[in-house]
């Protein structure tokens, strides 16, 4: 059993050094995998970073965005009470605070404390405010549900106004939450395109190495080598490209950021928060290289795998 063990060992030494002895030969053919590679790492590692900036910036911008319902003064305390409670159940309301007309004068005149002209129009009133119910949404994807619940005939009859989800403030929140859709979008499509590309191009560069190597090869197998020894060294080398490339993606990344914040001046650039997205990015950097570095590996393994299966004609037991 020691012997078995040893020479197993022995065996996969053998296809490591193989693998690594293939890489150097064939250098001039992996440039070309290793860069399409990294430049889909750096997409995929991009995109999870910016996802992470714009998930945190949407969150912020959700923390201060509430609708606003304004309230009839011939509502009752029961009516009242009946549509806080069915606000309160809608699955996308984070929270629910009731203002009262004293409360809401408060808070106008705390607001205008700076133009007496509005506060002396309103002081020769008798406090025309109506009493308010703001509703913080946990998502602004779907703030469309919680307008439409306001727009049914019974609730709508209970308001003085139209919602402060409406007009201008509407479109903007609408813009803000369809851009950030279509860039995540677009980013997922452009992983998927580099992905498939990037492994087509190692496919073919191991098509290649194969044709390069055929006699080598047919030897081999006349000398009875196992199908695992035959593509060990093919395997191995295109787990290298991953790891290269892995590495070079994060070290794009990582001088790109450095770039941004850095000679730009820039905190942010659009919805992108730099800060946050450089913070991300440290906090993170053993696990966004781990993921790299496991993408990487499979996309080159896959590849390979997927190539001396085809050209080499193995049998799958």
């Amino acid at each position: 059993m020691l012997v078995s063990l040893n020479r197993h060992l022995l065996t996969g030494l053998r296809i490591i050094h193989s693998g690594i002895v293939n890489f150097l030969r064939n250098f001039s053919l992996a440039i070309a995998a290793i860069a399409v590679m990294v430049i889909t790492l750096t997409i995929v590692l991009f995109s999870i970073i910016t996802n992470a900036a714009f998930g945190n910036t949407i969150a912020q911008i959700t923390s201060q965005v509430d609708v606003s319902v304004y309230l009839k003064d011939s509502d009752t305390t029961a009516q009242t009470n009946t549509l806080l409670s069915q606000l309160k159940s809608l699955s996308n309301v984070k929270s629910v605070q009731y203002l009262d007309k004293a409360l809401v004068l408060k808070q106008y005149e705390a607001q205008n404390a700076s133009n007496q002209q509005l506060l002396n129009a309103i002081s020769q009133t008798s406090n025309p405010l109506p009493a308010t119910i703001l509703i913080k949404p946990y998502d602004l994807n779907k703030i469309s549900d919680i307008k439409t619940f306001l727009s049914k005939p019974n609730i709508a009859n209970l308001q003085s106004n139209l919602p402060s989800y409406s007009g201008e403030r509407e479109v903007a929140i609408n813009r803000i939450t369809h851009a950030t859709n279509i860039l995540r979008e677009i980013g997922v499509v452009a992983v998927i395109a580099f992905t498939i590309v990037c492994a087509l191009i190692i496919f073919n560069t191991i098509q290649m190495t194969i044709f390069n190597r055929r006699d080598e090869i047919q030897i081999m197998r006349l000398l009875g080598a196992s199908k695992t020894f035959i593509r060990g060294p093919f395997i191995v080398e295109s787990i290298i490209y991953g790891i290269v490339a892995a590495v070079l993606s994060v070290a794009i990344i990582n001088a790109a950021f450095a770039a941004a914040s850095n000679a730009l001046q820039a905190s942010s650039l659009g919805l992108l928060d730099i800060g946050y997205a450089n913070s991300y990015f440290d906090n993170y950097f053993l696990k966004l290289l781990s993921i790299q570095l496991l993408i990487g590996v499979l996309i080159g393994v896959s590849s390979s795998y997927i190539a001396t299966r085809r050209y080499l004609k193995f049998k799958v037991r």
